[in-house]
């Protein structure tokens, strides 16, 4: 049976090498990829990408996938950091042993849930994001990837690949 990967994205404002090159390097190692977010339809990237969200997230069964990851971009700091629902999502998909992972703002929204108190991860090398992830406990890390058995961090752009093949390898 193929492994299944769920990728969120803001409503607007994705970062698309922080997208698309996970879903590549996840796609060729034969995980289904499935992207979500708040909304359905077409969303426009950082950089006028285009994706196709297929799903609300919270319409799909976290423990349908065995790994999550939440994508960053501008939108992400505005939409996905402080969603309530996000968070108790990703919370209720680690209780269920589910993969969750974060790249750049993505890594923030998840030291947000707390699942990450007391540990190291990676996000983007900037103030606003090493803030929030000290104020969640977390003790950042400037590599492109942290992988915990249980959670993965990224740090953006120029670790995407990288990300994508740490899920990948999590998930064979």
């Amino acid at each position: 049976m193929s492994k299944k990967a769920l990728l969120i994205i803001p409503p607007e404002r994705f970062n698309e090498d922080e997208l698309f090159q996970p879903k590549e390097v996840l796609e060729n190692a034969g995980v289904t990829v499935t992207i979500a977010s708040t909304k359905t339809g077409e969303i426009t990237g950082d950089y006028q990408g285009k994706a196709n969200a297929e799903v609300i997230f919270s319409d799909v069964s976290a423990s349908d996938f065995d790994a999550i990851a939440v994508i960053g971009g501008s939108g992400t700091n505005d939409h996905l950091w402080g969603n309530q629902e996000l968070q108790s999502y990703l919370k209720q998909a680690h209780e269920q042993k589910v993969l969750v992972t974060g790249i750049c703002a993505g890594s923030v929204t998840v030291a947000k849930t707390g699942l990450l108190s007391g540990r190291k991860a990676a996000c983007y090398p900037v103030d606003v994001q090493i803030d929030e992830l000290k104020a969640n406990h977390v003790e950042y890390v400037e590599q492109h990837v942290v992988a915990h058995d249980d959670i993965i961090t990224g740090d953006g752009p120029d670790g995407a690949k990288e990300f994508g093949e740490s899920l990948a390898a999590a998930l064979r």
